[in-house]
């Protein structure tokens, strides 16, 4: 369950402010900053279609990623991606320095499996999904693709929680103080009765303005 890893070609960027970053843009680059470590943080340009390619895995902000210069080699994790609000094109990454060793934090997104032949399922039931993702504490360089959750065995009424998915050995939840909730299978009497409460509020709010009109026509 490992990730591709993620390559990014990198200069760095000489001109900086609003017009250093126009420039890149208008040059095929997508401007960022290179910050973390004990090191100061550098301005670089990212090749637009690198960039991309990086965003269509729906991973970016939970894979790391090696920037290559000169030669040399640098792990990251991407903190935060800008979008242009009309074009919906990568305008500035901010990118983190970290070491294959270096316990970080990351959401990960949840897979789940035995949809076809959970009995809960095939009775009517609904997967009725809590946390689409985990956030876990675990080294840069072995952040597993997805966890997966197996429903295959669940009845109505049964639920997944943290303790049923298998993590990496080291990984663990950033969560520890209780065993959370991932998914639970809920049954359409569970869904009927959430209808009825919700209609007989909205019954009883409506009976509350019609009162409320009454008394004010008397005045």
């Amino acid at each position: 369950m490992s990730k591709k890893q993620i390559m990014f070609n990198v200069e760095v960027r000489e001109r900086t402010g609003t017009g250093g970053a126009r420039e890149a843009r208008n040059n095929g680059f997508v401007p960022g900053v290179l910050y973390g470590g004990d090191e100061k943080p550098v301005p670089i340009n990212l090749r637009l279609a690198e960039v991309l390619k990086a965003i269509e895995t729906g991973q970016f902000l939970s894979s790391t990623a090696t920037l290559v210069h000169k030669g040399e080699k640098q792990l990251v994790i991407p903190q935060a991606i800008q979008m242009h609000p009309i074009s919906d094109r990568p305008v500035h990454v901010d990118l983190f320095r970290v070491k294959a060793d270096q316990k970080i934090k990351v959401e990960v997104t949840v897979h789940f499996v035995g949809e076809a032949v959970s009995p809960g399922l095939k009775k009517g039931g609904t997967l009725n999904v809590v946390r689409h993702a985990v956030e876990l504490l675990v080294p840069a360089g072995s952040i597993p693709e997805y966890l997966e959750a197996d429903v295959s065995a669940l009845e109505v009424g049964d639920n997944v929680k943290i303790s049923d998915i298998k993590l990496p050995s080291d990984a663990e939840p950033t969560i520890t103080d209780r065993d959370f909730t991932i998914a639970t299978i809920a049954g359409r009497a569970s869904v009927a009765e959430t209808d009825e409460e919700t209609d007989a509020a909205e019954a009883e709010a409506e009976g509350a303005d019609a009162e409320d009109e009454a008394e004010g026509g008397e005045d």
